[in-house]
């Protein structure tokens, strides 16, 4: 009856379609700041000096081009069920690049993860909180700043025909719930409106669970055992 992270970067639209039917209810920000866009390897600077610049993607398309993708470059999106509008931008960026789905979040990373090992080309959609970030040195690529208007009206922007000519949303992450459920459990949705983390303390304990094998129960405990006062404050 609650989902604990609406992301702004992808899920704002299906977040304000719920919200408008009555039935649900924004049960405020969870603390974390959410960023989800194209990102390459440092490694991968070398080889197209002009980034983090978008328009410095089409000079180099054949530096993050495959054997399936040549001459184009590839960049490897997440699963189609996460959105994000990657095939709609590269149409209206007019970018000289194929995009391909990975089909689970386990199988893009495994991809980043064997590129780096090999120094092979990499483009690919990473987002933050995530340990990604922090085992590999990367940068986003910089496309024209997100606006409402960017997704919502095709005359905006550099393509007057076409929407999505912009970068992915930067922003909040945020709680919703069925509203009559706070009805039913107040306690639980008065928890889940207090709860508040940061970057820095989720990222610290997907490290440990995704880079250093211990499980999610043993994580959370720590965290518990080392911030108590911050948990119990979440139900009083």
């Amino acid at each position: 009856h609650i989902a604990m992270e609406m992301w702004e970067t992808t899920g704002k639209q299906a977040m304000d379609a719920s919200l408008a039917t009555g039935k649900t209810v924004d049960l405020g920000e969870t603390g974390m700041d959410a960023k989800e866009e194209w990102w390459y390897p440092m490694y991968m600077k070398e080889r197209c000096p002009g980034l983090p610049d978008w328009k410095a993607l089409n000079k180099c398309a054949e530096a993050f081009a495959t054997a399936e993708t040549a001459p184009k470059g590839r960049y490897l999106g997440g699963p189609v069920t996460w959105a994000g509008f990657d095939d709609e931008r590269v149409e209206a960026l007019g970018m000289d690049y194929e995009v391909v789905h990975a089909g689970t979040d386990a199988a893009l990373f495994a991809e980043l993860e064997s590129a780096v090992q090999r120094k092979a080309p990499v483009l690919l959609w990473i987002y933050a909180p995530h340990w990604a970030v922090a085992k590999y040195e990367g940068e986003w690529v910089e496309f024209p700043e997100y606006t409402d208007d960017c997704y919502n009206d095709p005359s905006w922007g550099m393509n007057k025909t076409m929407a999505y000519d912009c970068g992915k949303p930067f922003g909040w992450i945020k709680k919703v719930g069925w509203k009559d459920g706070e009805k039913k459990w107040p306690g639980a949705y008065k928890a889940v409106r207090n709860f508040h983390i940061d970057n820095a303390a989720m990222s610290q304990m997907i490290v440990e669970v995704d880079l250093e094998g211990k499980s999610v129960d043993e994580t959370v405990a720590k965290w518990m055992s080392e911030n108590e006062s911050t948990w119990k404050a979440w139900i009083k």
